[in-house]
């Protein structure tokens, strides 16, 4: 179904909807104004039931043991097969929604250079994106609930997932032999029919996507208005952009760094977003940050001020990037806003105020 230049379209979860891009938009800010122009026209039609969208990452209070309903209508024997391999009951699963960014490419060189700057960034990004600190109605403890669980979807297949930063590997012989290979390996005693042998069954935090051309991110949690997630989107394509330029570090540094190393910076990132402290002092040099010790925060400040140009944004998008910026995560926002032990209550008033937030397109501020 697509409104203008938006596609919709479903995910595995019966209750997640997926806004898309119909086809290429080259005027961000158009694209901005059309994602809100659908999110505000899917309200209108919602509301006739009595229903409305809500954004980030994970729904407060689903319980995802007892509620998930899985798509059932086309193409459900994919979901069909995941579910049988892996039980897709669980908040990895079905109590998710994500900001997918997808980095165009030609050819081994470009694919390798934008596959070793993507490694890099991956660490970096729940100190940006995290908007899942609350599950089954409390807080969990981490900032990014989504990429807890994600991390762990596959654990049956463990190499369908691998340690989600991606394997050094940069050129596609090598990719299909190696990564995607050995996924399809390991699955094939659980799938024999092969419905799962497809390059999208590779479930690491940036994949390859040979069918379009296309490094995607998978990474970032939805954010609580669509100028937040472009935002976020801003923010990324340029660090990551400054990388493959070797602006920060030489492309054959960058590709050096072993997935172990980044992945564990990854997972102190999940737990703490922008207050996660950085003391590995040569991943810090390869962004060019000026110190040994930073926080996440820190960071992206650091970075946003070298390779963005706030006032050339659209004026939303620049809006919602400085409050990232200033007051954290949108993770870190919602637990400011609800308190330190929040009751249904808590949850309702500052989970209506996202709603709010994402049909009207305005921040989220616990100022």
């Amino acid at each position: 179904m697509t409104l203008g230049d938006i596609a919709w379209s479903n995910e595995l979860a019966l209750h997640v909807i997926e806004l898309k891009g119909a086809g290429p938009i080259t005027d961000r800010t158009a694209a901005r104004a059309a994602f809100q122009a659908a999110v505000e026209a899917m309200n209108r039609q919602l509301a006739q039931d009595g229903l409305r969208l809500m954004p980030t990452a994970m729904h407060p209070w689903m319980d995802p043991w007892t509620e998930t309903k899985l798509w059932p209508h086309g193409q459900d024997e994919i979901y069909k097969a995941f579910d049988r391999i892996f039980d897709c009951r669980g908040h990895g699963w079905s109590n998710l929604q994500s900001m997918h960014i997808n980095l165009p490419f030609d050819g081994d060189e470009e694919l390798g250079r934008l596959h070793a700057a993507v490694r890099l960034v991956l660490p970096l990004l729940p100190g940006l994106a995290a908007s899942s600190p609350v599950e089954e109605g409390r807080l969990s403890g981490r900032l990014d609930g989504r990429l807890f669980h994600y991390a762990g979807n596959a654990r049956r297949v463990p190499s369908v997932s691998g340690v989600v930063v991606p394997e050094r590997v940069f050129d596609r012989q090598a990719y299909e032999e190696e990564l995607l290979g050995k996924i399809y390996r390991d699955l094939a005693p659980h799938d024999p029919e092969g419905i799962l042998r497809h390059e999208w069954a590779n479930a690491r935090g940036a994949i390859v996507r040979f069918d379009r051309m296309a490094l995607e991110i998978r990474v970032l949690d939805s954010q609580e208005h669509v100028a937040g997630d472009f935002a976020v989107a801003e923010a990324v394509v340029a660090a990551v952009r400054a990388q493959t330029e070797g602006r920060f570090q030489e492309p054959a540094a960058q590709r050096a760094w072993d997935e172990h190393r980044l992945a564990g910076l990854f997972r102190h990132a999940v737990e703490q977003g922008e207050a996660t402290v950085v003391e590995d002092a040569e991943f810090l040099a390869a962004w060019g940050f000026p110190g040994a010790r930073a926080t996440l925060q820190e960071v992206w400040q650091h970075l946003v001020g070298a390779t963005v140009e706030l006032d050339a944004l659209d004026p939303a998008v620049s809006r919602a990037l400085q409050v990232i910026l200033r007051e954290g995560t949108l993770a870190r926002r919602i637990i400011t806003a609800v308190g330190p032990e929040p009751g249904r209550p808590a949850l309702r008033a500052a989970y209506g105020r996202l709603v709010e937030c994402l049909d009207s397109g305005e921040p989220f501020s616990a100022e």
